[in-house]
């Protein structure tokens, strides 16, 4: 099969290495494709606790594809079926996956792309967001997580204020149901502009989205008395120092939304297939960017760089 294998800051190759093979409890699948998430772009530029070469595939984590091949024991699943899963070498035709880790994809999804990782952890982050009727949301960033969170606040009930750095982003949350949205340029205006659509409570509920340190801690500023920060955004590129005068004085409930339990996983993976099957979630023109694998290094490069008109790539095989 042919692989991505990182060879350096910035640099990829694509190999012939051989097709891996299930083991027991295990299936491989023919990929269709990978999502590519915002988690690889510390990798890509290289820091020191880097290792290069890659392992083949390695980094890719939101594929979907084909059941091709079974290992041992395996009955819940069948050569043929459609299925998200969690991979974890997915920059690659083929990957291999636990039994219990896939999901398969009903014929409503037929032909449709399904990046089941970003799609479970969106709605894991909503359920921890505990989001109910009557409240007003702010959220911080508004890529790809950030516009389907948008939408699933709003079907709550929940009155969302949107903010966001690009006029493109601001332009999405209005269409996935923003009822405010607000240009992410000034700090003091920003929190003025919220105060002011709050009668000056400010808000029950704030998703960071982003992973920044200045939108961590505009969202604090953001939370009312007693309300929910829920720290979506990844935080990898070092440590955050935090307001912690703020967040004793407002009594703020700080939720570090990232789930690390598979099977916690997958339980979101299913409710997303189950939404968007339904109808009742549309994720599809939020992929906006497609790849064939041999330009991965231009996937992450406009996953990085951001250009106008860019939410979530895609590479398809």
């Amino acid at each position: 099969m042919r692989a991505a294998i990182l060879t350096g800051p910035g640099q990829m190759e694509i190999k012939e290495v051989a097709l891996p093979e299930p083991g027991p409890g295990q299936v491989r699948l023919r990929l269709e494709g990978c999502g590519v998430c915002a988690s690889n772009l510390t990798p890509w530029a290289g820091p020191d606790w880097m290792q290069f070469p890659t392992e083949p595939g390695g980094l890719g984590h939101e594929a979907w594809g084909v059941v091709d091949a079974m290992g041992e024991g395996v009955k819940e699943l069948s050569v043929g079926d459609r299925v998200a899963a969690l991979t974890y070498k997915s920059y690659a035709e083929y990957d291999i996956a636990d039994v219990d880790f896939v999901a398969r994809l009903p014929d409503a999804l037929s032909g449709q792309p399904f990046p089941g990782e970003p799609l479970g952890c969106a709605m894991n982050i909503f359920q921890r967001s505990e989001i109910e009727a009557g409240q007003t949301i702010a959220i911080v960033g508004i890529g790809f997580l950030g516009a389907i969170l948008t939408r699933l606040a709003k079907d709550a009930g929940a009155r969302v204020i949107a903010i966001s750095r690009r006029p493109f982003s601001l332009d999405l949350a209005r269409q996935m149901g923003a009822d405010e949205v607000i240009p992410m340029e000034d700090h003091y205006a920003i929190i003025e502009r919220v105060k002011e659509l709050t009668g000056g409570a400010f808000c029950e509920r704030v998703i960071e989205a982003v992973g920044k340190q200045w939108p961590l801690d505009l969202a604090a500023e953001l939370t009312r008395e007693r309300g929910k920060l829920i720290v979506a955004g990844y935080h990898q590129d070092g440590p955050r120092q935090v307001n912690m005068w703020l967040w004793n004085w407002r009594g703020l409930d700080v939720i570090n939304a990232h789930e690390r339990d598979p099977k916690i996983y997958m339980q979101g993976l299913r409710e997303a297939i189950d939404a968007i099957a339904s109808g009742q979630l549309d994720p599809s023109s939020l992929y906006t960017h497609t790849y064939p694998l041999d330009r991965l290094n231009e996937a992450l490069n406009a996953t990085r760089d951001r250009p106008d008109g860019f939410l979530k790539a895609l590479v398809t095989f």
